[in-house]
C-alpha cells in the first residue's frame, strides 16, 4: 500500500486517538461516537412520597439488541429523603481529552431541595454505579453560603464547577458557582469574584474568554409552584449574566425584559470558536440568540416566539408554550426544544443562525390534548387540538420536558418532569402515575421528528415508584456535557 493510501486508511483512528475523555473535536463526537447503550437518570419521588421514599439514580438499558432493553436494570438508592435529584455533570469531559491522567467515571448529582451533592462512581461497574463521596448541606452552606446547586460542568483545570440558583436560606439575595477539586471533591472557594443575585445554569468558552449564566428565580417561589404574581414581584429573572472567564467577575448583564422572562438553558454553539449561542425562555416562550458584537461586548435578539393560546378551563385566559429545554445538535445545524405545556417538541434548521426555520414537530401529551378538559379558543399555529398519545396501550401523562441527543443526532430521549412542585400543579395525573422516558427519531437530511412507538420506559412500573425522571446522561458524554476548547 503506497504510504499516501496508508495515511487516508489511519485517518479514522488518528482522530480518534486520545489519552482522556472525551473527543478531540464535536465533529468527532459525531462522527466517531459509539450507539449509547445505557443511559443514567434521576428518579424523583412524586410530592405525595417525599417523606416516605428516597429518590434514586437509575441505570436504564437503551440498546436494541439486549434483552432488557427499555427496562432499568440498577437503582442506587438515595440514603436521604426528600433530595429533588436534578441535573448532573461529569468530573472530566472533551475539555480534557488529551490528558492522560483524567477520566469521565465520576458523576457529580446535586440535589435541588436539599442541597446536597453526591458523588457517583459509574467508572468501577458502568451498569452498577455506587457512591463515592456524599457532600451534605451543611458544608455546601458553610463554604460557599449558596443553596439549591443546579447545573454541573467539569473544567479543563480539572475542576468541577457547580451553578447554585439561590442562598443557603433559598432567598434570591445572593447566587454563584461552587467550585469542586476534580480528584478529592472536596469544596473549594466560590467561583465568582462579582456578586449576582438569581442564578440557573451557564455555559462557557475559553477561546473568548467568556461564560454565560441565566436565571431561574428564588428557590423560596420556586419549590411551592408557580404564581405568576411573583414573576412581577421580581422573584424570578429575566436576564442573561455575562462573565470574564479569567476573572471571574460580571462584566455584563443583558436585560431581555418581559420577552425573555425566566431564561433557562443556555447552549453556545459547540464550534469552540464561535462567538454566539441561544437560550431558551421558560414563561416568555421565547428563544433568543445572544452573539459577541463588533465592539467586543454581549448583545441578545429574538428569534423564536412561540405564541401563546386562548383557552378555557385552565388557570389562566393564555396559555405559554414554556419552553422548558432546548439542545443544540453536535455540527450545530439544528435547535430542538420542549413546549412543556402545549406538549410538543420541535426541531429548527439554525444554518442561518438569525433565522431559524422550523423543520419538525411532534405533540407527546400536553395540556391541550382533545380529551382533556381544555378548550382552546383561538391558536394561530394549529387548527385542532392534538390527540392523546398512546404506546403499549399506556396513556402518555406529563409533556416532553428534558432533552438529551445521541452523538450523531439521530435518535432524542425524552422525559417529562420538571420539577415536583410544578409537576404536580399543572400534571396531578402524571405524579399519580408516573414518568416515562421515550425516543423521538430525527431526520437529520431534511428535519423532522417522529415518535418511536417501540420505546417505553415507564416509570410508573417501578418497585419504588410511581416515580419521575428528569436529566438523560451516557457513560461517554453528551452534547449538553461536553465543551470543547
Amino acid at each position: 500500500m503506497a504510504s499516501n493510501d496508508r495515511l487516508k486508511a489511519l485517518t479514522p483512528a488518528l482522530k480518534t486517538c486520545h489519552t482522556g475523555p472525551g473527543y478531540r473535536t464535536p465533529l468527532d463526537a459525531m462522527k466517531y461516537g459509539p450507539r449509547e447503550t445505557i443511559v443514567y437518570l434521576p428518579c424523583i419521588q412524586p410530592p405525595h412520597m417525599k417523606k416516605v421514599k428516597p429518590d434514586y439514580l437509575a441505570t436504564v438499558d437503551i440498546d436494541p439488541q439486549s434483552h432488557t432493553f427499555c427496562k432499568v436494570i440498577h437503582r442506587l438508592m438515595m440514603p436521604y429523603l426528600e433530595d429533588e435529584l436534578h441535573h448532573s455533570g461529569w468530573n472530566a469531559c472533551s475539555s480534557c481529552h488529551d490528558d492522560a491522567s483524567k477520566s469521565r467515571n465520576r458523576l457529580v448529582l446535586p440535589a435541588l431541595n436539599s442541597d446536597r451533592i453526591y458523588i457517583i462512581d459509574v467508572g468501577t461497574n458502568p451498569r452498577e454505579p455506587r457512591f463515592h463521596k456524599i457532600i451534605e448541606p451543611v458544608d455546601v452552606h458553610k463554604k460557599s453560603g449558596l443553596g439549591a446547586p443546579h447545573t454541573a460542568h467539569c473544567l479543563a483545570s480539572g475542576e468541577v464547577m457547580i451553578s447554585c440558583i439561590g442562598d443557603a436560606d433559598g432567598n434570591n439575595s445572593k447566587s454563584g458557582f461552587i467550585l469542586l477539586d476534580g480528584q478529592d471533591f472536596s469544596l473549594k472557594d466560590n467561583w465568582e469574584k462579582s456578586h449576582i443575585t438569581i442564578g440557573y445554569d451557564y455555559w462557557y468558552q475559553p477561546r473568548h474568554n467568556v461564560m454565560i449564566s441565566t436565571e431561574w428565580g428564588a428557590p423560596r417561589a420556586w419549590r411551592n409552584g408557580f404564581k405568576p404574581e411573583e414573576y412581577a414581584a421580581g422573584l424570578y429573572g429575566h436576564s442573561l449574566n455575562v462573565w470574564d472567564w479569567t476573572t471571574h467577575k460580571k462584566i455584563q448583564t443583558i436585560d431581555l425584559g418581559d420577552e425573555g422572562a425566566i431564561p433557562l438553558e443556555v447552549r453556545f454553539l459547540h464550534n469552540p470558536d464561535a462567538t454566539e449561542g441561544y437560550v431558551g425562555c421558560a414563561l416568555s416562550s421565547a428563544v433568543f440568540r445572544f452573539y459577541k458584537t463588533q465592539k467586543g461586548d454581549w448583545a441578545a435578539e429574538k428569534v423564536i416566539q412561540v405564541p401563546p393560546k386562548k383557552v378555557e378551563g385552565w388557570a389562566l385566559p393564555d396559555m405559554p408554550g414554556l419552553i422548558t429545554d432546548i439542545l443544540l445538535s453536535l455540527d450545530d445545524r439544528y435547535l430542538y426544544f420542549s413546549n412543556w405545556l402545549h406538549g410538543d417538541m420541535r426541531q429548527y434548521d439554525i444554518t442561518d443562525r438569525r433565522n431559524p426555520k422550523l423543520v419538525g414537530q411532534v405533540f407527546i401529551g400536553g395540556s391541550i390534548q382533545s380529551d382533556g378538559p381544555v378548550k382552546v379558543t383561538k391558536d394561530v399555529e394549529r387548527t385542532t387540538q392534538p390527540d392523546p398519545v398512546y404506546i403499549n396501550g399506556k396513556r402518555l401523562e406529563g409533556a416532553p420536558q428534558m432533552l438529551q441527543m445521541s452523538l450523531d443526532g439521530k435518535r432524542i430521549y425524552v422525559t417529562n418532569s420538571l420539577f415536583t412542585a410544578w409537576d404536580q400543579q399543572f400534571y396531578p395525573e402524571m405524579c399519580k402515575k408516573g414518568g416515562w422516558m421515550l425516543q423521538i427519531d430525527v431526520d437529520t437530511e431534511k428535519g423532522g421528528l417522529t415518535l418511536n412507538d417501540k420505546f417505553l420506559v415507564d416509570f410508573g412500573d417501578e418497585p419504588f415508584g410511581p416515580v419521575l425522571g428528569h436529566e438523560i446522561r451516557y457513560p461517554g458524554g453528551d452534547c449538553t456535557s461536553d465543551i470543547w476548547l
